[in-house]
């Protein structure tokens, strides 16, 4: 009973990476979500169709205490099974310009992002080094890497959790678990679609923004036994937008 939990995995990119290792994978899926309960019904239902199981965790990633709880629950309920895979997808963005963002907008895309990222990898991690086989997945940003005018605190974020990929890798390689970033550019999802594609593109040598399966398809790469001797690497995924 193998299991790969996605962190925001009810719509978007999140609900991409489910469906993606569900079918190349064949990996049962556990599926966070914080708000969205009809999204992650229907998520469940169609990577159950791909024939695995797919269980749902409600909680918010920013709540050290509800993610511990949850995950917590849900391994002594299912005492045969083991988490291999972990995508840290969750993430919101508040943006505008840094001389007008409260402390409200900072600290919750800080809170969901990094600190989400702590919450729930400290909640696997463990078992995964004492089985000496883990996949750590941390969905980062074009934000993180160049930064972007109106997301000071999304690219605070974001650049924080890529240092945090390169220094966890270097701690627990030697364990045979791998710890990678993958840094999309502009993906076509909720997240995207208010921006003004049609001058964005001019930008973008591929001339187009992403999909979900795109991304998808590189998590699954990583997630698998290729990429068993990638770690501490951020990939980008944005057209040549930026590299």
């Amino acid at each position: 009973m193998k299991y790969a939990l996605v962190t925001g995995g009810s719509r978007g990119i999140g609900k991409a990476v489910c469906l993606k290792l569900a079918e190349e994978l064949k990996y049962n899926i556990l599926l966070n979500y914080h708000s969205n309960t009809e999204a992650a019904g229907a998520t469940r239902k169609e990577v159950q169709k791909l024939g695995v199981e797919c269980d749902i965790l409600k909680f918010d990633v920013a709540s050290t205490e509800a993610t511990q709880d949850a995950i917590e629950k849900w391994k002594n309920e299912h005492p045969e099974a083991k988490i291999e895979i972990l995508v840290n997808n969750a993430g919101i963005t508040k943006d505008g310009l840094f001389i007008w963002t409260n402390k409200e907008a900072w600290d919750s895309v800080i809170d969901t992002s990094l600190n989400g990222f702590y919450n729930v990898t400290q909640a696997v991690l463990k078992d995964m080094l004492r089985a000496r086989y883990g996949r750590v997945i941390n969905m980062v940003s074009l934000s993180g890497l160049k930064g972007n005018p109106g997301q000071v605190n999304y690219s605070a974020a974001k650049g924080a959790m890529i240092s945090a990929t390169k220094a966890l890798a270097q701690e627990i390689g030697k364990r045979k678990v791998t710890v990678n970033a993958v840094a999309p550019g502009f993906i076509q999802s909720d997240m995207t679609k208010d921006f003004d594609e049609a001058e964005l593109k001019k930008h973008i040598p591929i001339n187009r923004f992403g999909e979900a399966e795109e991304v998808a398809n590189l998590v699954s790469f990583l997630a698998s036994e290729k990429a068993s001797y990638i770690t501490g690497e951020v990939i980008n995924i944005n057209g040549g937008l930026y590299s």
